[in-house]
């Protein structure tokens, strides 16, 4: 585990990661979590069924000294980019904790802070805390796009979550952007009708 040096010195450890990065519509959602020192069943929420993850995220509010949730619409998407805008959701989530950390894991984001951190790639397979992390910001994200499935008709966005599968992009095709579609990104603005300039 990723954590056991930062708990061994007696540190709070907050996991950071991400969901909804490579979509192509509806927000990025970050997540920190403060676990307290022991063994956690979490994993990567890419690897659970919706039920599994419902089920863990039941667990973790029960369990988490501290969680927060942070979020990047598609606009502010949009304006900073991919990267600055996850750091910005992260930041957020972060400022959302009702315990301060001690130290950060995050999935190879490298935040500014003066915080210790490690952030090695697929932490979410090498730490509890950024597992829950990621089941947390994947069950937030997942909620948001079943609502934003019943604002906009038409787009399915709670069969595909905004990401760019085969129906969306025939979607896309056929309807145009909505507000919520990230108009930077290549898909969406070959289907639509955006001048960047």
């Amino acid at each position: 585990m990723l954590e056991r040096g930062f708990w061994r010195r007696g540190l709070r450890v907050a996991g950071v990661d991400e969901a909804g990065r490579g979509a192509l519509a509806g927000p990025l959602v970050a997540a920190a979590v403060v676990l307290p020192p022991g063994r956690y069943p979490y994993r990567d929420s890419k690897q659970l069924t919706p039920r599994r993850r419902e089920q863990l995220l039941d667990h973790l509010l029960d369990h988490a000294l501290a969680w927060g949730v942070g979020a990047c619409s598609a606009a502010e998407i949009d304006r900073l980019g991919v990267l600055r805008a996850t750091h910005c959701a992260a930041r957020r989530a972060l400022a959302r904790l009702r315990v301060a950390p001690q130290a950060l894991v995050t999935d190879y984001l490298f935040l500014e802070t003066e915080l210790p951190l490690l952030a090695p790639a697929r932490a979410e397979a090498q730490s509890p805390s950024v597992a829950a992390a990621s089941i947390l910001a994947k069950v937030v994200r997942d909620r948001i796009m079943v609502g934003l499935h019943h604002r906009y008709p038409g787009y399915g966005f709670a069969r595909h979550k905004g990401y760019g599968t085969p129906e969306h992009l025939a979607c896309l095709a056929r309807l145009g952007p909505c507000p919520q579609h990230r108009r930077r990104f290549a898909p969406v603005a070959q289907a639509g009708l955006w001048d960047p300039a």
